[in-house]
């Protein structure tokens, strides 16, 4: 394995299907470019005329779009900076923790990340989109599913606050699971 000399920038981005790292390699007398996803090679240009610009990429499992884009500051410092969905990355966390709630938690020994999808309902499970059940109860929803062998719902309540919204609960074998903060 070449070593990775010309590293310049790292992100760490959280979706659905997990937490992907994003590795990016700029040569700067070359103009290579060269771009890893999860530590697999993407996108590779040896030669590039153009120090400046930008490469757009599929992540994950939701083939989300990604784009590096590649900015001139003074003399030879160069910028990078990344965006989901056109959104730059913090922008995209902020309304990502919005429209998603995550839990991590630990069952038999094996680590989970479960994901809800507010707006669709979908429920993720460390990489893999859960078949779920949905039904309505007195007070809201739940939306049950099983990881192994553990029975898990999660309950949709209204907080009876507007600004607020819907509180979502995850409940695994009669036991609640904080949320995670990512």
């Amino acid at each position: 394995v070449e070593k990775m000399t010309d590293l310049v920038a790292v992100w760490e981005v959280a979706l659905s299907d997990g937490v992907h790292k994003i590795e990016f390699e700029h040569g700067t007398t070359s103009g290579k470019r060269v771009v890893y996803v999860d530590g697999k090679e993407e996108i590779r240009k040896d030669w590039m005329f153009k120090l400046v610009g930008k490469e757009t990429f599929p992540v994950g499992a939701g083939k989300t779009k990604a784009t590096i884009n590649i900015d001139a500051v003074s003399g030879f410092a160069y910028e990078y900076t990344l965006e989901i969905n056109g959104k730059s990355l913090q922008k995209y966390m902020e309304n990502r923790s919005k429209t998603t709630n995550t839990w991590v938690l630990s069952l038999g020994g094996t680590d989970y990340r479960i994901v809800l999808e507010k707006d669709t309902m979908d429920v993720w499970c460390n990489g893999q989109k859960m078949e779920t059940a949905g039904e309505f109860v007195e007070d809201g929803t739940e939306t049950h599913f099983s990881v192994d062998d553990h029975s898990c719902c999660i309950k949709a309540v209204s907080s009876g606050k507007r600004k607020e919204g819907i509180i979502h609960t995850l409940i695994v074998d009669d036991r609640e699971i904080p949320e995670a903060v990512e």
